[in-house]
């Protein structure tokens, strides 16, 4: 992963978190905020262990021998011995449309998944080029950076709205005497509970497109050609156009192109553009070039 996105990672990591702890102070004062702490926490311990089979089931993914898929097997084996990790597990997901994703807590838990779509549609240099993007969001930590943010972000969410009712229905649980229990401040305090969640989101998907900045240029390196995921990225972005694809707006993020369509200018999309994804491999591979 490149340190520019790494550090980009860490401060909205830690962005989140304040927002996080903001909000349960809000919620009940220092009692709120270690509340909102431990329930973090729990949530955080649960999605650490389950998030693979829960990001598999909703995307409705089957395991696959490699008898049934010896080429996508042979594929995957290779980019495990390119990357020097564990081969992931191997899952297939009945879509039309080709996209794919990874997920796991660290590379001894992965498993990589791919739509029955993205076979008929790209070269074998083309899948091997994305299989190798998600193997380094592995590699890199990403998926488990992903569970960790998506936790966070829906616990703002949750408790945000939690704040809201006991506003409505006798304020915050803070004393009458605290600073800052004037009219004007609980408005103010109403009008943040309403943004916060908005921020949250905001700060995951800034997180998560700057984590696919990061996997194609891991990815490309895994591989040795960054040229093969250019390729394949272009025609699943247009594929995906065409026939968007049926799934959980919480599991978007995780697939390589983006399933669902942003909102404006891009702002609410889980992915950043692909014409600028494409570009930097280009970019990449014309650098290989010219001090090769």
């Amino acid at each position: 992963m490149t340190t520019g996105n790494s550090i980009k990672t860490v401060v909205l990591l830690a962005a989140l978190t304040g927002l996080f702890l903001m909000v349960g102070r809000m919620l009940g004062g220092t009692g709120g905020m270690v509340f909102a702490f431990i329930l973090a926490l729990v949530m955080n311990v649960g999605s650490y262990w389950f998030s693979d089979r829960i990001a598999l089931a909703m995307a409705g993914a089957r395991d696959v021998s490699h008898e049934n898929a010896p080429e996508l097997h042979r594929i995957v084996d290779e980019l495990a011995a390119f990357a020097r990790m564990p081969k992931p597990r191997i899952y297939i997901i009945d879509s039309i449309t080709p996209n794919a994703f990874a997920t796991g807590r660290d590379p001894e838990h992965a498993a990589v998944a791919v739509t029955t779509g993205i076979m008929q549609i790209l070269s074998r240099d083309e899948l091997s080029g994305v299989l190798a993007h998600e193997m380094a969001h592995v590699k890199n930590r990403d998926t488990l950076i992903a569970t960790i943010v998506a936790t966070v972000a829906g616990a703002i969410t949750m408790i945000a709205d939690m704040a809201r009712w006991a506003m409505l229905f006798g304020g915050f649980g803070r004393s009458d005497d605290e600073e800052g229990s004037g009219i004007g401040d609980l408005a103010g305090g109403f009008l943040m509970l309403f943004l916060a969640p908005i921020a949250a989101l905001l700060i995951q998907l800034a997180i998560s497109r700057a984590r696919e900045y990061s996997a194609d240029a891991t990815g490309a390196k895994i591989y040795g050609n960054p040229l093969p995921l250019a390729s394949a990225l272009e025609k699943l972005e247009m594929a995906n156009r065409r026939v968007p694809m049926e799934v959980n707006n919480v599991a978007a993020h995780l697939f390589i192109v983006n399933p669902l369509s942003g909102g404006i200018g891009g702002l609410f999309s889980t992915h950043p553009p692909t014409a600028e994804r494409v570009a930097r491999l280009r970019n990449m591979a014309f650098g290989r070039l010219m001090t090769g």
